[in-house]
C-alpha cells in the first residue's frame, strides 16, 4: 500500500472519533436524559440516537472501508464480501429497531408521526439503505448474476453507498438539533446549557468521523489490489511489492468457485469499486 503510515493515521483517527462518538451518545442519554428502557416512554426513545450512532453511522462507516484494511488482503474476496454485507445488515437492523423505538414512543405519548423533515429524510434513508443492501447481495453474492449487470451497477453501488452514509450523518445532525430545541425548556437551547454544548460536540464528532471515512474511501492509492495481482505476488515469493501490500491471498475464492474467465472478469469489476 502506498502511504501506509498516512492510512494508519487516518484509520486510527476515524476509529477513535467513532468510539468517542458512541461514548458521547451513551453519556447523553444516561446522564442528561432518562436512560434506556423499552417501556414506551422517553427512555425507549433514547434507543433511537444510540442505535443510529452505533449502527447507522459507525458500523456503516466501517463497512465502507473494510476492503481497504491491508491485513484483510490475505482473505478471499468472497469472505470480504460477506463481512461487508454483514456489517451493513447489522447497521440496517439497528436502524430499524431505532425507528420502532421512535414510533412506539410517539404512539404512547400521542405525538404525531412523520411530521418533520428529519423524519421524512430518516425514513427515506432507511428504505434506500434496504434497497442498496438487497441489490448488493443479489448482484455480488449470487454467483449466477451476469457480469454485465455487475458492471452496470458498480458505479451506482459505490456512489449510493457514500451518498447514503453522508446523508445519514446529515439527518442525525438534524435530529439531535431538533431534540435539543424541543427538549430543553429551562434553560433553553439558545442559552447554551451544558447539555446543549455536550451534544453540539457530539455533532462535530459525527462530522469529523464522516469526513475521515470519506477520505479513506476515496483515496485511489489505498484500494485493495486485484486478486490477480495479490496472487501473482504470492506465487513470485513476495519481494519489494509484497512488502507494500502485505500478506498475499493464499486462495482466490472466486476462481475456486468457477475457475473461468467470467469469474476473473467479475473480480476485476468488483475491485474497481473497492
Amino acid at each position: 500500500m502506498d502511504n501506509l503510515k498516512q492510512f494508519l493515521v487516518a484509520l486510527c483517527a476515524a476509529t477513535t472519533v467513532g468510539f468517542v462518538s458512541i461514548i458521547f451518545v451513551l453519556r447523553w442519554v444516561l446522564y442528561f436524559k432518562e436512560g434506556l428502557a423499552w417501556d414506551g416512554g422517553l427512555a425507549e426513545f433514547n434507543w433511537h440516537p444510540v442505535l443510529i450512532v452505533i449502527g447507522f453511522i459507525f458500523l456503516q462507516g466501517i463497512a465502507i472501508i473494510v476492503y481497504r484494511l491491508p491485513w484483510t488482503w490475505q482473505c478471499s474476496k468472497l469472505m470480504m464480501k460477506f463481512i461487508h454485507a454483514g456489517l451493513n445488515l447489522t447497521a440496517f437492523v439497528f436502524a430499524v429497531i431505532s425507528m420502532v423505538a421512535v414510533f412506539d414512543f410517539h404512539n404512547a405519548a400521542n405525538i404525531p408521526n412523520m411530521y418533520s423533515l428529519h423524519s421524512w429524510l430518516g425514513l427515506t434513508a432507511v428504505i434506500l439503505y434496504c434497497l442498496q443492501l438487497v441489490l448488493g447481495v443479489g448482484l455480488y453474492l449470487i454467483p449466477i448474476t451476469p457480469v454485465s449487470w455487475r458492471a452496470a451497477f458498480m458505479p451506482i453501488h459505490v456512489y449510493s453507498g457514500l451518498l447514503l452514509f453522508t446523508g445519514v450523518i446529515a439527518v442525525a445532525l438534524m435530529g439531535i438539533t431538533e431534540k435539543l430545541i424541543f427538549g430543553l425548556k429551562d434553560p433553553k437551547y439558545k442559552d447554551s446549557p451544558p447539555e446543549a454544548i455536550f451534544v453540539n460536540v457530539l455533532g462535530l464528532l459525527l462530522v469529523i468521523f464522516g469526513g475521515l471515512i470519506l477520505w479513506i474511501a476515496t483515496r485511489t492509492s489505498w484500494k485493495r489490489p486485484s486478486d490477480q495481482i495479490l496472487h501473482t505476488r504470492h506465487t513470485n515469493g513476495g519481494g519489494e511489492d509484497n512488502s507494500k501490500v502485505g500478506p498475499a491471498l493464499s486462495q482466490l475464492s472466486d476462481e475456486a468457485e468457477a475457475g473461468g474467465d467470467v469469474r476473473r472478469r467479475s473480480n476485476k469489476l468488483d475491485d474497481q469499486g473497492n
